[in-house]
């Protein structure tokens, strides 16, 4: 999965760029950055999403009321999600939706309509309409879709082929349930079968194309299916620690860096992790090796646990932040952004993993 998002750091102009690489070394100085290229976006394995369904209609208030208290989805726009999931289950079975997907295309695009300070109405349609959010790489370019509206961000075309109405009275690109309706139609059509991984991805490459949106919506979906699985709520602390990584998707790996902007505008490996954690109000020690040292260890890794790679009996080289699915936010390398990686492959140096909050 390659593309690039243009940085600039400390008056340097690198390619920062998305790639399914995790090994890196965190003490290696960044003393040569890459040479600014244009890169294509080839076809990339994309793990199967966790698909949750929606449960019956006797436990549907219930399941609704407690999932968005636990991932701060306001109730309004969950319910939108899960009753355009169970129309179009119903009318295309064979797409395999889930609710978790709509909900991440919603959570990056607006917040849910919280996005400018607006907010759903019970109606579900917006309190005030909401024109297009402009989203910025790291080189003031706009990598958001032109004239996209509502609480789903739909583009005029997507809206003009797949607008569809859920009580009847017309489509309204305003309207979360139409908006969520219009979405899930986008991500069915042609025949597409969202439990494929990488079907998954081409279909919601097709409604935003941009690497930043497709990582966070990657990311935001296995953290979602992970929670709407659990029988219990989420530790609060790791549920904050892993939002606050998602947000910091497309920032560039900057040995030392510890993401404070200007001179600091990105993270390395442990630094994104020990920043996660502080936002939490929990404090890991600064590199991968001594976080290593620190934490409990686990055998199999859960949300926001920490995984590292590297010799245990000398130096654990790199660490990332457990998000579901076998995949983890890390900051890789020179030249690339925070990004979505599967946590293991073949031949890599993983050493295991460790909880912060045990």
């Amino acid at each position: 999965m390659v593309a690039a998002v243009v940085v600039i750091a400390a008056a340097l102009v690198v390619a920062i760029q998305f790639a399914p690489k995790q090994e890196t070394a965190e003490n290696a100085a960044a003393t040569a950055a890459p040479t600014p290229s244009t890169t294509v976006v080839p076809k990339t394995t994309t793990p199967t999403p966790t698909q949750p369904k929606v449960p019956q209609a006797s436990e549907f208030d219930a399941w609704a009321s407690k999932t968005s208290q636990w991932l701060d989805i306001p109730l309004r726009a969950m319910t939108g999600y899960a009753k355009a999931t169970v129309t179009l289950t119903k009318e295309i079975p064979g797409c395999h939706l889930s609710w978790v997907t709509l909900a991440a295309v919603g959570k990056v695009t607006s917040d849910h309509g919280r996005a400018q300070g607006r907010h759903i109405a019970e109606t579900g349609a917006m309190d005030k309409a909401l024109g297009t959010i402009e989203v910025h790489d790291f080189y003031n370019k706009v990598v958001s879709t032109a004239n996209a509206a509502g609480p789903m961000q739909l583009s005029p075309s997507i809206w003009a082929k797949y607008k569809a109405s859920a009580n009847g009275s017309g489509p309204d690109v305003q309207n979360i349930d139409d908006a969520a309706l219009t979405t899930g139609r986008a991500l069915c059509a042609d025949g597409h079968d969202l439990s494929q991984g990488q079907t998954w991805w081409d279909s919601v490459s097709a409604l935003q194309s941009a690497p930043l949106f497709l990582h966070r919506t990657l990311a935001t979906v296995n953290v979602y299916g992970t929670v709407g699985q659990g029988s219990a709520a989420p530790n609060a602390a790791v549920l904050s620690a892993v939002n606050f990584a998602i947000d910091k998707i497309g920032l560039p790996y900057i040995w030392g860096g510890n993401g404070t902007g200007g001179n600091d505008p990105g993270f390395d490996c442990s630094g994104l992790t020990t920043a996660a954690y502080a936002s939490a109000g929990v404090k890991l020690m600064r590199t991968a090796d001594t976080q290593y040292r620190s934490v409990s260890h686990v055998t199999e890794p859960q949300l926001g646990d920490l995984i590292f790679y590297g010799e245990p009996t000398t130096k654990i080289h790199h660490v990332g932040l457990y998000i579901g699915n076998q995949q983890m936010i890390d900051a890789p390398q020179t030249g690339q952004a925070v990004q979505v990686h599967s946590y293991r492959k073949d031949g890599d140096d993983y050493a295991g993993a460790g909880r912060p909050t045990a």
